[in-house]
């Protein structure tokens, strides 16, 4: 297994290890509640160094962008950012992303997916047929999200860019906890706020950022989270995880992600075809978000039915809803049982357990 920066933190804060995407990482500290607590409540930090960066650079790197992500990206001015996804031939996602604008039109940063890091490089370098310099500096940027309503107030004076202000999925770049070129970015994974910090770890600057942040903000609650809480704070937004909700074989159209989806963009992306065709057609299946009504907790890939006892879809995620304290899942339904108040049953060891097709975000 991969080590982050931050590995040897995490075991002396005696979080629970385990591999995911290939690293040793945190999963827990204190507990699931408690963490999900802390972020929806106050602030946490995450370590997602585990992440993939990609820099793309020249004249030609918008086009490229444009070819293989489905968003329009020449809508993004320098210090913006945007969530898109890249697709494959027949229409299903490569992987979810988000492009950083670094310079307009010449300098981009591409943010994917730990689990994909090698995959979605090798779809960028496929199509890269005009020479842009590309690179993966993955192994050697560290991020760490600091999430929650009172993340920024508390990062504040670390330094002198005005965070408390910064607007949603914008960023800067500066000095923070006395480290030089900081990416400072109004982004996350929770729901709750906060930002995400992008930085290299040259000349200790991990445990020098790390410390300071703790520093000024133990004392004001932030607490270090796990995976398993992102995991609960994301699917209470209705967030997608790759793999689980979304992958190569669902459309974004079929993911619920039609608005990053720019079918109308002069840029010709890969499946355009395919994803203007279903959305003509119109498409058979759709994520969708329930509650259960009776007691039981979804889990990924258990049966949905309907009432006749049908098989109609597949739960993608599912929890127990730390803020609501109840279950509530995702999954892929047949389009004539999507509509909100539907009741769908999950089968749970062979019990149709009742559920209830509800708005996201759950909370």
């Amino acid at each position: 297994m991969k080590n982050t920066p931050f590995t040897q933190k995490h075991i002396a804060l005696g979080a629970k290890m385990a591999a995911f995407a290939g690293y040793n990482m945190p999963i827990s500290y204190t507990g699931i509640n408690d963490e999900h607590a802390t972020v929806r409540k106050n602030a946490g930090v995450f370590d997602v160094s585990h992440m993939g960066e990609f820099m793309l650079k020249g004249e030609n790197a918008l086009d490229l962008i444009q070819r293989v992500t489905t968003n329009d990206a020449s809508k993004i001015k320098q210090g913006q950012a945007q969530y898109s996804c890249f697709t494959n031939e027949n229409g299903g996602i490569v992987d979810d992303l988000i492009v950083y604008c670094i310079e307009e039109n010449k300098v981009y940063m591409l943010v994917v997916n730990a689990s994909n890091i090698e995959n979605d490089w090798n779809w960028v370098s496929k199509h890269n047929t005009k020479n842009v310099e590309m690179h993966n500096i993955s192994d050697k940027t560290c991020l760490l999200a600091i999430q929650g309503p009172n993340a920024t107030k508390i990062l504040q004076p670390l330094t002198e860019i005005d965070i408390l202000n910064l607007k949603y999925y914008t960023f800067v770049k500066g000095t923070f906890a006395r480290v030089d070129n900081v990416l400072i970015s109004a982004t996350g994974y929770t729901g709750s706020g906060g930002v995400e910090i992008y930085f290299e770890d040259v000349d200790g600057n991990a445990d020098k950022i790390w410390d300071k942040i703790f520093e000024v903000g133990t004392p004001q609650g932030l607490k270090p989270i796990g995976l398993a809480a992102r995991d609960t704070l994301r699917l209470e937004m209705g967030y997608c995880l790759y793999g689980n909700d979304i992958d190569d074989t669902t459309s974004p159209l079929e993911g619920g992600l039609g608005w990053i989806t720019k079918l109308n963009k002069a840029t010709h992306f890969t499946a355009k075809e395919i994803l203007e065709k279903q959305k003509a057609e119109g498409i058979k299946r759709k994520l969708v978000g329930f509650e259960m009504i009776d007691r039981g907790i979804p889990r990924h890939d258990y049966i949905i039915k309907d009432a006749a006892g049908n098989e109609i879809g597949k739960v993608t995620s599912g929890t127990q809803s730390p803020s609501l304290n109840k279950a509530i899942g995702l999954g892929y339904v047949t389009l004539e049982n999507a509509g909100l108040d539907t009741e769908i049953f999950i089968d749970i060891r062979n019990t149709p357990v009742k559920a209830r097709v509800v708005k996201f975000p759950f909370v």
